[in-house]
């Protein structure tokens, strides 16, 4: 899903760029896009956190039900 929503603003991103360049570009179009592109990256950060977070909390319900093996050497 986060590849989804990754390509969506790819293609939002653009879209915006090229329409603000039909006219030419002024710096208000520059400054419109750089923080078109801030967003963006913004979103895929955020994105990776959440991944990230999801990934470590996977793999900490997998090692809180591991049950530890008792050392049995037969000695009592």
């Amino acid at each position: 899903m986060d590849d989804v929503k990754s390509s969506y603003r790819e293609v939002e991103t653009e879209i915006k760029k090229t329409a603000r360049g039909i006219d030419g570009t002024a710096l208000k179009d520059r400054v419109g896009n750089a923080g078109d592109e801030v967003r963006k990256e913004l979103g895929n950060l955020g994105d990776d956190i959440r991944e990230a977070d999801r990934e470590s909390k996977a793999d900490r319900e997998k090692r809180a039900h591991v049950v530890p093996r008792s050392s049995s050497n037969g000695a009592t």
